[in-house]
Order: C-alpha cells, then structure tokens, then sequence
C-alpha cells in the first residue's frame, strides 16, 4: 500500500510539476521577463511546490523530521543530482547574475537555516523572517529585469504559444496536482519508513527529497537539452533559495519544526558543504562542463551511502 501511493505521489507531482511550469514560463512571457529570472522565481518556485506542500502536511501530521529532511534532501539533490545529470546533458554558462547575486543569495539562505536550527527548533519569528527576505529578494529582482526590459526567450519551451488564459489554466491544474499528489506522496514514505524501519529523517533526505525534486529535474533536464541553460541554473539555485526561506519560513510560521541533531551533526555539512562548493564550480573555467557534473554526482552518492549506513 505505502509502496502504491508513492509511486502515484510521484507520478501526480511531476505531472503537476510540469502543468506548473508550463503556465508559468506562459505567463512569465507576457510579461517579457528574461530567462535568467523567470528559473529564479517563477519556475523555481513552480517546482519546488511539491517541497511546500509535502513539509506541511508531514508537519500538521506530527511529522517534523520528514519536512527538514525533505528541505536539506531536496538542497543537497538539486545541486549534487539534478544539476550533474542537466550539465551532463548539456554544459551550462553561469550568468554574471548568478555568481555576484543569487549564489550569495543561496548562501546566505543555507547560513541562516544552520543558525536558526541550532537550538534544535525553528519558530514563528524565524520562519518570518526567512519569509520576509524572500518576498523582498524576489521583487527587487523581478523588478530589476522588468526595469532593463529583456525580451524572455523561453518559448520553445511550450508546444504552443498558449494565451495567458491557458497559462492560468495550466497553473491551475499544476497546483491541483501538487496538492493531491504530495499527500500521497508523504503517506507512503511515512508508511514505507514504518514497515522497513527506517527512521523520517533518512525517509525524508532520501525518497521524498528526491521525489520532490522530480519537477526541478524535469525542467532542468528539458531546459539544458533545448540549450535554454539561463532557466537551468536560476530554477536549481532559485529552488534552494526557496525550499529554505520559503517552505521552512511558511511552514514554521505553521507550526514549529523540530530539528534533530542528527541533521545539525550530519546532513546540515553536507547542505553548507554542496552549497560553497559551488563558488568554485561557477568561477572555475567558462562553463559547469561534465567533469564537474560527475564529481557532483559522485558527491551525491556518496551522500546517500552514508546516509543509508549510519
């Protein structure tokens, strides 16, 4: 039964993730934002629903390890996994934006995750203040790249160049399958967690975090195979800026979220550890080429061994 409703989970939330996206690179084209920021904020955002949605219920349901797990899961699958299979797929060429703006921005977000979580809780006042600088972070981008005006270059992205109706339309049905898809999603990892034994904290950075981030892998991969790599990055950097400020932040504000020491002692370095390893991996030579996407994947795995050993 468990094993059911996660692979339906699954299923649903990249389909949902995929209509997510859609409408909104749709939408985002009305509005001729540039590439770069529609992976910032609105793709990025757009895929990382399912992490919201799934570290809610996993929190109301009493819960709390699977909504950290999923969080720094999630961190460590988007740069380690999902960005070494894209540039695998195709090298990417990290904007200026991204090293001087949203890299810092990341790190920033991955600091104060380990500060806020270190007497093992993150509260109401925290989570708002995660919240509130993600809020403010995205308008002054959005706002910058209205101000310079650049044309978006996203449309082969879509079968078709659909309406701002359809967009909405596909929004809706995105959301609708996030939601649904993520309940079934978190039932089965916490009944599969049960019957094998294995604690929420290894079910969350493991199953969960990867099936969460199923929609990042998708429009990476998408994104990187029709030479679109301005959405690859942005949506990968963009997605861990959000799953900290945003889904830890709206979900706190929620309900406290308990942080085991396991995640201080253990996963919490990895998380900080992928993050800066990236200030080399976007400095170092002209393009995240395949050599550094296997050694993010080695990285990855390696993780996972150690996880599933301890």
């Amino acid at each position: 039964m468990g094993v059911g409703l996660l692979v339906l989970g699954l299923v649903i939330l990249v389909i949902g993730g995929e209509l997510l996206v859609k409408g909104s690179v749709t939408i985002a084209n009305n509005f001729k934002i540039s590439p770069l920021v529609i992976g910032m904020t609105i793709v990025s955002f757009g895929t990382s629903a399912p992490e919201l949605l799934v570290s809610l219920q996993a929190a109301l349901d009493g819960n709390p390890a699977i909504s950290i797990g999923n969080v720094v899961g999630s961190n460590i699958a988007n740069l380690a996994l999902v960005l070494a299979i894209t540039v695998l797929i195709f090298p990417i060429v990290a904007e200026r934006q991204t090293k001087i703006i949203d890299w810092p921005m990341m790190m920033l977000a991955t600091v104060l995750f380990y500060v806020f979580s270190l007497d093992n809780e993150i509260v109401f006042w925290e989570g708002a203040t995660l919240l509130g600088i993600i809020i403010v972070f995205t308008f002054l981008l959005v706002r910058n790249s209205i101000k310079t005006n650049k044309k978006s270059e996203v449309e082969d992205l879509e079968e078709d160049k659909a309406s701002t109706l359809i967009g909405l339309s596909l929004l809706l049905g995105g959301l609708i399958g996030l939601y649904f898809g993520s309940g079934w999603f978190v039932e089965g990892a916490v009944s599969i967690a049960k019957d094998f034994n294995l604690s929420d904290r290894v079910i969350g950075v493991t199953v969960v975090a990867f099936g969460t981030s199923a929609p990042e892998l998708v429009a990476s991969t998408v994104a990187a195979y029709r030479q679109q790599t301005d959405i690859s990055v942005g949506n990968l950097i963009g997605s861990n800026i959000f799953n900290i400020m945003a889904v830890l932040g709206i979900t706190s504000m929620v309900t406290p979220i308990a942080v085991e020491d396991s995640v201080l002692t253990f996963d919490m370095y990895w998380v900080i550890g992928i993050a800066l390893a990236m200030l080399p991996i976007l400095f170092i030579g002209k393009r995240i080429g395949r050599l550094k996407g296997v050694l993010l994947l080695v990285t990855y795995f390696s993780y996972i061994v150690l996880v599933l050993s301890r």
